[in-house]
């Protein structure tokens, strides 16, 4: 990827998802077909995997198939880096991201504000060079959207003060507009399918309880695993100050239910935060 460029070029297409546009339109739709509408109001965050599409799209399809053909001012991406370590939060400084399906546009107006209102918060190239748990949302909003605009965020190190500040960071700077959240994550990783399992059901009974401070806690400490947990700390956080106070979880299962080997597996969720105002 040419880093002097304003576009982000997909990494992950051919690999965590098709590069052909016909296939992969196909296959997300396919996905989406077989989701269910949980017909839920005023939609502030979702919770998605980032997984390749043949173990975990079908996951992450339970979540967009919410918000299809809904409108948002725009949408905030929070990601964690597998690829880069650094220590504070990076939101893409270029133009856009680059799917098989066309550009996603970056909202470069609420990327500066929102970069303005912390030094632990910048606009960089960090994180998302080679990263593919932001990129691997990107085609399902396009087809579940159409247009619009993101922020794509990619959290470096995920500790409470990163967690606590982007959470209030963004909840009170976009009180009073649309915003749609997404929080990239997936749960354990590599263990035998009923360890897994045992461990993926605390994250769920923590997200379907709304239970920010304990899955926070949880997380931070190492007692409960995801990849993602700080993203989705964050998005919590964010959600409940933008009017957010319920949680669904609409599906959790890992790569061991879609593969049948169970010796080793990564544990997926989807859930939805959601406030009881139309």
């Amino acid at each position: 990827m040419d880093l002097h460029k304003d576009i982000r070029e997909n990494i992950a297409a051919g690999s965590f998802y098709p590069q052909d546009p016909d296939v992969l339109k196909k296959q997300i739709n396919e996905f989406l077909d077989d989701a269910e509408s949980q017909n839920l109001k005023n939609i502030k965050a979702l919770v998605c995997p980032h997984a390749g599409y043949i173990y975990s799209g079908q996951v992450a399809a339970h979540s967009y198939k919410q918000i299809i053909g809904r409108k948002f001012d725009c949408v905030i991406i929070i990601a964690p880096s597998h690829a880069e370590y650094f220590d504070f939060i990076s939101i893409y400084s270029g133009k856009a991201y680059r799917t098989p399906l066309g550009l996603v546009g970056v909202d470069s107006e609420r990327s500066k504000i929102l970069a303005s209102q912390s030094p632990n918060i910048k606009l960089s190239l960090c994180g998302h060079r080679n990263e593919h748990s932001l990129e691997v949302q990107l085609p399902f909003l396009q087809l579940a959207l159409g247009n619009f605009k993101v922020i794509p965020i990619v959290m470096g190190q995920q500790n409470k003060k990163n967690i606590d500040e982007l959470g209030n960071t963004i909840g009170n700077l976009f009180k009073n507009d649309n915003i749609l959240i997404i929080a990239s994550t997936d749960l354990s990783h590599y263990y035998p399918y009923g360890i897994a399992v045992s461990l993926d059901k605390k994250v769920e009974k923590l997200i379907k309880a709304f239970d920010i401070e304990n899955l926070e806690g949880g997380f931070v400490s190492n007692r409960i695993e995801m990849c993602g947990g700080g993203p989705v700390v964050s998005a919590m956080i964010a959600s409940k100050i933008l009017g957010a106070g319920s949680a669904k979880v609409l599906c959790c299962q890992n790569s061991g239910d879609v593969t049948g080997d169970r010796s080793a597996v990564v544990g997926y969720l989807s859930a939805v935060f959601y406030g009881t105002l139309i």
